[in-house]
């Protein structure tokens, strides 16, 4: 739509508030609402002004005056409010020259999309992620000076096996799941098909196109919602839309979800696996009936970029410290980084299609704790630079492996590169290795500095506290 068009979409639709959202650096949405008579042609230009140094890696507080400048193309009917409301997808500027601001994320995904095209190499990159999330029916946790603890619960766990009821008084008819039991057990097992069912119905309604929903391998409720692939920017907006149907479908049932990358100890993460396909005039160019799994070598070159600059992309994929609680050798983690048309522990995997249209490459360390902004923007220039360099990733030992990784020997596996084994590790990488990111201007010098030091905070308040397995092991030491 056109500012003129949502003005008059919103007077079609009785709407009584317009709320403008944004997204901060890491990732999550934040918010605020005018009245329907404010709305005017004015704001998609003028903007709203908000203060910047409330928002996480945003403004300082002498300089916190900034903009909010509305998307009219992202106008939807907000599903969960109870009063008729616009809601906007905004990108933010400076409140004087209304230049864009170097910090917003959204900025960087259009910014990469032009760089994209300004190469000649491509005009379209496709990203298709498939998020992971748990669904539980209880969450309680806390952090203190003397007290940390934290407890989730799920009616399909199989720790509710003795119980005689659930938290809820309801009662316990024993159609649990064992662990890693999720994937696909029909209902009564699976209790959460309707529910799932209406996240993918909330979806389509607002524009998002869904290929698939299902329970995950975690059986206490793990879920899969596949959408389907769009540009760069449009999936980067459609994955905010997402989780924010998911967690409000949930809680409307007095359900709650966390895309947390590892909630349960012994039971399978959730990942964010991203697939990705570079097209040029309306036509792909990741397929070759004669390469390896059907790749051209522009796709192997793309390949290579994303496995050198693995552990910099790291620090943006997989960004909070319970990711690498996920990121574990010796079980299906994709810690390995080789690319394989058939291993998922591999950090590439390469779908096996013979059509054209549909090849593509999966990169598969990514969760949904990512800031899907920065993290499509990152791979994407990671596989510029492997495709403008000519990185093939035979020539760097990234394979192709085919073997079975779990079979082979440890002095076969020590010839293999693994991912970063922290958050530390990979913050580490990316100050090591980012000129990448800056080429085109893409992403600055600021944003990555604002990053890695807003990342390090978190992994310092983490490795600060006491754990209570640390209890179990050392308490009588």
């Amino acid at each position: 739509m056109t500012p003129e068009e949502v003005i008059k979409f919103a007077k079609e639709n009785g709407v009584k508030m317009v709320d403008v959202k944004f997204t901060d650096l890491p990732g999550s949405w934040q918010h605020f609402s005018i009245p329907a008579h404010e709305l005017s042609e004015d704001i998609f230009v003028e903007g709203l002004p908000f203060d910047g140094s409330s928002i996480r890696g945003f403004q300082a507080i002498n300089e916190s005056d900034m903009l909010v400048i509305p998307d009219a193309s992202t106008a939807i009917l907000d599903p969960f409010t109870a009063v008729p409301t616009l809601s906007l997808v905004c990108s933010i500027a400076h409140p004087r020259s209304k230049e864009p601001y170097s910090r917003d994320p959204r900025y960087i995904a259009q910014k990469a999309e032009s760089y994209l095209r300004s190469s000649g190499i491509a005009d379209t990159a496709f990203f298709g992620p498939e998020a992971e999330f748990y669904i539980f029916d209880q969450v309680r946790y806390a952090s203190t000076d003397n007290k940390q603890y934290a407890e989730v619960d799920s009616e399909e766990a199989h720790w509710n096996s003795g119980n005689a009821t659930y938290h809820n008084g309801s009662r316990s008819l024993g159609h649990l799941m064992n662990v890693k039991g999720g994937y696909f057990p029909v209902a009564p097992n699976d209790t959460y098909q309707d529910l799932r069912t209406e996240m993918v119905l909330k979806m389509e309604e607002l524009g998002i196109q869904v290929e698939t929903q299902h329970h995950e391998v975690g059986a206490p409720g793990q879920a899969e919602i596949d959408i389907r692939f769009n540009t760069l920017l449009k999936t980067a907006d459609a994955i905010q839309l997402y989780k924010y149907i998911v967690k409000n479908t949930a809680r409307k049932y007095g359900k709650s979800v966390t895309f947390m990358p590892k909630p349960i100890f012994g039971d399978n993460g959730s990942g964010m696996h991203t697939h990705q396909s570079l097209w040029k005039d309306e036509k792909p160019l990741f397929f070759d009936a004669d390469g390896y799994a059907g790749l051209s070598q522009t796709a192997r070159y793309y390949v290579g970029g994303i496995l050198t600059h693995a552990p910099a992309l790291l620090a943006i994929a997989a960004p909070s410290t319970n990711s690498y609680k996920r990121l574990v050798p010796g079980f299906e983690a994709p810690v390995n980084l080789v690319f394989s048309q058939g291993n998922r522990s591999a950090a590439v995997r390469i779908p096996i299609s013979d059509n054209p249209k549909a090849k593509r490459i999966e990169f598969r360390p990514p969760d949904p704790t990512a800031n899907p902004y920065l993290l499509f923007s990152a791979l994407l220039m990671a596989g510029l630079d492997g495709i403008r360099r000519e990185i093939d990733p035979g020539d760097y030992g990234f394979g192709p492996v085919d073997r079975d990784l779990y079979s082979m020997t440890p002095e076969e596996l020590s010839e293999i590169s693994s991912v970063p084994g922290s958050l530390d590790e990979s913050l580490k990488a990316l100050e090591n290795d980012h000129a990448f990111l800056l080429e085109g201007g893409v992403f600055t010098s600021d944003l990555l500095e604002k990053y890695i030091e807003f990342k390090r905070e978190q992994s310092d308040v983490v490795r600060l506290r006491p754990v209570p397995i640390e209890f179990s092991l050392y308490y009588d030491a």
